[in-house]
């Protein structure tokens, strides 16, 4: 069971990446995996990813509450059917993994995105509002079920996902804002049927919850102020550093 009595700096990490949620939530997405990194590093990584996922819905009601008018709901119903089988892999694989284990799959698979990611940058760009193929959607989906559901680490792999498409920054949070909203609550009952929410669990999300509300207005305002270029800059760096800090957090 979670316990509360973390050290000082713990708390400092946990609200630091409470308000990394606020910013993810509300403009640059890649960043949520920083907040998962610094859960990570203070509480055990199972624990941590029922911890983080209570905070997680805040900052989702939020953005839904904000963009829920900027989503691509034909991208979103090709995505949510493969996003199921992923949840339900990797309920199972954090059945018979340990701690270090998991973190590491997961640091790896966020590298792995992003090197695709930046692959595939170099090639000539297809047209704006491109629909993906399927098998990339199909791959997105189930990768996201996957990641979210070991790690709550599946900002990055949407983040990539959704640039492939070349959507644009407003339609970018208003999907991911609805995506996670959805994914998140359906994968409550999997978290409660592993044993990962305990009391104490709702007690920390009650604590941090104040932060997560803040700093999803800091989010709204920096988003007006961030060019396209620079929108996905920031979100493919996010990326990188999240996966660096977990596995650093894995093999040190």
């Amino acid at each position: 069971m979670l316990g509360l009595d973390f050290p000082t700096i713990g708390w400092i990490v946990l609200a630091l990446s409470a308000l990394v949620v606020g910013i993810a939530k509300t403009s640059i997405g890649g960043m949520g995996a920083l907040a998962v990194a610094g859960f990570a590093l203070f509480i055990p990584a199972k624990e941590s990813t029922a911890a983080v996922l209570l905070v997680l819905i805040i900052g989702d009601v939020v953005a839904v509450s904000t963009y829920r008018r900027s989503a691509d709901w034909a991208m979103l119903r090709r995505l949510l059917p493969a996003v199921l089988p992923g949840i339900v892999l990797g309920a199972l694989l954090m059945l018979v993994v340990d701690d270090t284990t998991m973190t590491i799959v997961i640091g790896l698979s966020i590298l792995a995105a992003l090197a695709l990611q930046l692959a595939l940058r170099h090639r000539p760009a297809p047209p704006p509002d491109v629909e993906p193929h399927l098998a990339a959607t199909v791959g997105a989906g189930v990768a996201a079920g996957f990641t979210t559901m070991v790690a709550n680490a599946a900002d990055p792999v949407m983040a990539l996902y959704l640039l492939a498409a070349r959507v644009d920054k407003m339609r970018f949070v208003g999907t991911n804002a609805w995506f996670f909203l959805l994914v998140n609550v359906a994968k409550l009952p999997f978290s409660a049927g592993l044993g990962l929410l305990p009391a104490s669990t709702l007690v920390l999300t009650a604590v941090l919850a104040p932060t997560v509300l803040v700093d999803t207005w800091l989010g709204r305002r920096l988003l007006r102020r961030l060019s396209q270029q620079m929108f996905e800059g920031l979100t493919l760096a996010a990326s990188l550093v999240a996966a660096i800090v977990l596995l650093a957090s894995a093999l040190v």
